[in-house]
This record gives structure tokens, C-alpha cells and sequence, in this order.
């Protein structure tokens, strides 16, 4: 299961990137929402229950799951590279992320996060101590996809992929996806919901969402795809 990044190139056209078009939203009604005010909060300092270090993803511990033992821990560019360039340069990874290529393509792509604002942290994810999957953790009312639909203050974004081949396929993305949100709404009381933006031709993804307990919110039309707006509400929203 793939996801794609929050953060791309901002040159290189993909969702976020300069001279965006304007994004319109199909079928399913949107809840109110409306613009975040300019608050430059971040995603692991502002404080108690809203982001603070004890309450970013390497503070939250490891979580029990049917899988075994899953925790997320901070990107480490010297250690990490390597594999992680391998899981981008994967097909199937390529086709959604667009990062293949050299270790350069992935480490730029690391740091742009790591040396940014904080917004989004960019995680390994350990199944019982073993790497097999990369997440970032997101802002997504400070980050570019607020512009596209209504963001609340505090929404917070999830991008993934499966890292080895073996680990797709059987329900894991939906597994890890469940223990991660329901701790992430637990730690981040401030949080409402969290979001995902998918691409609708990345059926996987979107089904492994939808069995985590997330509905389709929207379908939006962003420059390099279109886009299943996945939410999954604290409080269940009505059918």
C-alpha cells in the first residue's frame, strides 16, 4: 500500500507544488470547515496534548497489534537511506510516490522535511523491531492540501508505504493504519480527525483506509492526480 508525499518538490508539479490549478470537490458533501488561521504551530512543539515532544510519534510507544509489536520512530538519514531508497526505487512504490531514482531523490526528500518547519516528521515504522514500512505524520491544516478542502485546526495527515514486497497484500496496511490513528487521536486530544489524500487509482490504499474506520470525504482534482480524501472522524460520522 502506497500513499504520496505531503511535501513534494516544489518545482516539480505534484500536489502542493507551484502554480497548482483549482482543485474541485465531486459527489460527497464536505462538512464545515473553512481556512485555518495562520498559525505556524508544529507538529512536535506546540505543547501539551496539541504536539509537544512527549506527544510526537517517537513519545507515543510501541502499539500491540494482531501483526505484533508496531511503533514509529523519526527517519535517521545516515542510518535509514539506503533503505529507504530501495523501497522507493520498488515499482509499485514508484508508481505513487515518484521518488525513484538515486539516494539523492530520497534524501532530498527527507530533508526537506527534517531541516523544515516541523510540520511533517518523517517515520520508520518497526513491526517487532524489523523496518517495513515509512510514514509521514503531518499538519494537514498547515500544509498545502488545506487550500483544497475545508481543514480544521489540528488535522492532522498520514502518508504511508509498505516497504517489502511480502508485507502488501494481507490486510497489514489496514492493521497498522487502525493502531496508529486510534493512538494518534489518544495523544493528540486537540486532533478531530485525521485525513489522507490517496490516489483513487491506488484501489489498495484506499480500501486498506476505509477498513481503519476512515470514509470518503471527497474526491479532489489536484494537479498530478486525483485524489480520495480519506477521513476518519473522532467522534463516527453519521451515515
Amino acid at each position: 500500500m502506497q500513499g504520496q508525499s505531503a511535501h513534494p518538490d516544489p518545482g516539480s508539479g505534484r500536489a502542493g507544488g507551484a502554480g497548482r490549478h483549482p482543485v474541485c470537490l465531486h459527489r460527497v458533501a464536505q462538512p464545515g470547515g473553512g481556512r485555518v488561521s495562520g498559525s505556524v504551530d508544529r507538529l512536535l512543539d506546540v505543547g501539551p496534548g496539541a504536539g509537544g515532544p512527549a506527544d510526537g510519534p517517537a513519545g507515543w510507544g510501541a502499539m500491540a497489534t494482531a501483526a505484533g509489536e508496531f511503533r514509529l520512530r523519526p527517519v535517521r538519514i545516515l542510518a535509514d537511506l539506503g533503505l529507504l531508497t530501495r523501497w522507493m526505487n520498488d515499482p509499485e512504490v514508484a508508481e505513487f510516490w515518484e521518488l525513484a531514482g538515486p539516494s539523492a531523490v530520497t534524501e532530498q526528500h527527507l530533508r526537506h522535511q527534517l531541516d523544515g518547519d516541523g510540520r511533517s516528521l518523517p517515520c520508520l515504522g518497526l513491526l517487532d523491531d524489523t523496518p517495513m514500512s515509512y510514514w509521514e505524520v503531518y499538519r494537514a491544516d498547515l500544509d498545502p492540501l488545506a487550500a483544497h478542502y475545508p481543514a480544521r485546526p489540528h488535522d492532522t495527515g498520514l502518508h504511508l508505504l509498505l516497504g517489502p514486497a511480502a508485507s502488501r497484500g494481507r490486510g497489514l496496511g489496514t492493521t497498522l493504519l487502525t493502531a496508529l490513528t486510534d493512538r494518534l487521536l489518544r495523544e493528540r486530544p486537540h486532533c478531530e480527525r485525521v485525513v489522507a489524500e490517496p490516489d483513487v487509482r491506488n484501489r489498495r490504499s484506499v480500501r486498506a483506509f476505509r477498513r481503519a474506520g476512515f470514509r470518503l470525504a471527497a474526491e479532489l482534482d489536484l494537479p498530478d492526480k486525483r485524489a480520495a480524501l480519506m477521513v476518519r472522524d473522532r467522534i463516527p460520522h453519521p451515515a
